[in-house]
């Protein structure tokens, strides 16, 4: 194939990859992996493994260490330490220790049917430490899960995961040294490895700070487009200088940038590029994979499936346990991380370029990778299930938390309840008591919960997406209900619920922009208001009193628009005299 053909057959690849996904809600890395099958060499053979695409997936990883480093910051660690240096630390190290010791033993014991290096033990190990991040964190905002007590347990261990692959990034590619040059090549690799992170964050994040600050001066967009990039692929480059990988000096960059008031902007900036070239990777992944080794040695491929998933949700669950959680909690944990992930695939990769991989393994290990992740989605859908079977106290204690809830709310009614007690919830809280009107607030930040309570708030810890909770809340006997936060999903399960179980309830809802406004009118909202409409209105107001517009004229205006825009304002006429007031 020429190159245009080439590009043309990824990329289509990739759109039907992804629609596929789309179509059965499933996340597109699947997707690109089925096609990279599909396409590969060992498959159809539309497209061969070529060094020139396997250097351009190189930059996926690349990008994603990068917005793994953009997402690193001190208050979210600090926020979450217990389970980020508790049960993540706990896991990955476990893992590591225990899955090399056993291919170890069995090596010595059964050198024909488990014969590897302990250097190969301990890559195969630390790939196998990995969970998915990309998979688990959009099946979790799907589902509203990310404030749950174990999506928060599973994000610390997500977290601890991503930062341990910096080490394990250094430590692979020195193990592939002469055996009596091992310890001086670990050695050199971290101190190279300490020297140059240490150089770049202590004087860095300056230096850093006052290059964008210039570059944004200049005001054009292709400008800071172009030193974002030219900064992530420089100190990639470097860090490869050092004879270290590419990836650690991505994820330097995005350390450097995640001080500064312009990662935001970054984050917006760097996306297509992340997007696309972590799609190329994938499906370079999974050209890599020979369904034929897969076919010949299937009992294999479907112990190497098993066999680990099954023990990270035994271990991940009895350490969350020993952390003091619940039953429930524990095992919905094991579950939500027993899979492999995209880090795997990233070390497993770099083992292979180190030739610390064999041939042998290196097929059958990449498929149950894929498998499991593949099985992820069908595994966290029926986790509820199985967990409900499995732990009957579980189920006690989804019934306590609505008893309390319903304790609450139990002498209410007529009362408005608010959806999310966050900046905007509070503030309509606030309003709300000068009118003395009643009010029951749902929130998922514990600690929030716990502070409004103390305060004196009505507020109580539940999911509103959830008919359980709207239910112990007093639905049926409210006089509307309102959701305060930004999230169009949840806003939409709890307009069903609504509708279907008190359909005389007004809702309002909260959007950012006005883009699902038919959606929610169809959906059944009583009122939609546009977080970004309000405020050009009052943007307006202001500016117009400013240049001397008399201010009866100005809320004449304000008034209008709101009336054309908001159906329940039509029909209300305050008159002149309060007009004037």
């Amino acid at each position: 194939m020429t190159s245009l053909e080439l590009t043309l057959l990824y990329l289509l690849a990739a759109v039907l990859g992804v629609v596929g996904c789309r179509f059965l809600k499933l996340p597109p890395m699947l997707g690109y992996l089925v096609v990279g099958v599909v396409i590969g060499p060992n498959a159809l053979a539309f497209a061969q493994s070529s060094e020139g695409i396997r250097h351009l997936a190189e930059f996926g990883v690349v990008f994603l260490m990068f917005v793994i480093g953009l997402e690193f910051n001190l208050p979210k660690l600090k926020a979450m330490r217990r389970f980020v240096f508790g049960l993540g630390l706990f896991q990955v190290v476990l893992t590591i220790c225990m899955v090399t010791t056993v291919s170890v033993f069995l090596s010595v014991m059964a050198p024909t049917l488990w014969g590897m290096s302990w250097q190969t033990a301990l890559t195969l190990a630390g790939a196998l430490a990995m969970s998915s991040t990309a998979i688990v964190i959009k099946l979790m905002s799907d589902r509203l899960e990310l404030d749950s007590e174990y999506g928060k347990r599973v994000l610390g261990v997500l977290l601890f995961q991503d930062l341990a692959v910096v080490p394990l990034l250094v430590l692979i590619p020195a193990l592939n040294a002469p055996p009596e040059e091992l310890m001086t090549a670990l050695f050199f690799a971290a101190a190279k490895a300490v020297v140059l992170i240490t150089l770049l964050l202590t004087g860095g994040q300056r230096v850093m700070r006052w290059w964008l600050l210039l570059v944004a001066r200049r005001q054009t967009e292709e400008l800071f487009v172009l030193n974002v990039l030219l900064i992530t692929l420089g100190l990639a480059w470097l860090t490869e200088l050092a004879g270290l990988s590419l990836a650690l000096g991505a994820f330097v960059a995005g350390m450097l940038i995640s001080e500064t008031e312009f990662k935001h902007r970054v984050e917006t900036d760097i996306k297509p590029f992340h997007d696309v070239l972590l799609g190329l990777f994938f499906i370079t992944i999974g050209m890599m994979l020979d369904w034929r080794i897969i076919w010949d040695r299937w009992a294999f491929v479907l112990f190497l499936v098993t066999l680990p998933v099954v023990f990270k949700f035994v271990l991940i669950a009895a350490l969350t346990r020993m952390g003091g959680a619940s039953e429930g909690i524990s095992l919905r944990t094991g579950l939500y991380l027993a899979q492999a992930g995209e880090f795997g695939f990233v070390l497993l990769t770099l083992g292979n370029q180190h030739n610390l991989i064999p041939p042998d393994w290196l097929n059958p290990v990449l498929a149950s990778m894929v498998l499991s992740m593949m099985a992820t989605p069908f595994i966290i859908m029926h986790a509820n299930q199985w967990v409900m079977k499995w732990s009957a106290s579980d189920w006690l204690e989804q019934s306590l938390e609505m008893t309390q809830l319903a304790q609450k709310s139990i002498n209410t009614e007529k009362h408005i309840i608010i959806c999310g007690y966050g900046r905007c919830g509070q503030n309509l809280a606030k309003l709300l008591k000068t009118q003395e009107i009643p009010y029951l607030a749902l929130d998922l930040d514990p600690d929030r919960v716990n502070r409004a309570i103390s305060q004196g708030d009505h507020v109580a810890y539940g999911d509103a997406a959830r008919l359980q909770s709207l239910m112990a809340v007093g639905l049926e006997r409210a006089s509307a209900v309102v959701i305060t936060y930004l999230d169009n999903a949840s806003a939409f399960k709890v307009l069903d619920l609504a509708r279907e179980h008190a359909p005389h309830v007004p809702v309002v809802v909260r959007t950012q922009d006005d883009h699902d406004l038919a959606k929610f009118q169809a959906a059944g909202a009583s009122e939609v208001v546009p977080e970004t409409i309000e405020g050009s209105l009052m943007l307006a107001t202001h500016a117009l009193a400013l240049v001397g517009v008399p201010m009866k004229r100005v809320i004449r205006m304000v008034q209008a628009q709101r009336l054309q825009r908001y159906e329940l304002l039509r029909d209300f006429d305050p008159g002149e005299k309060a007009e004037e007031k």
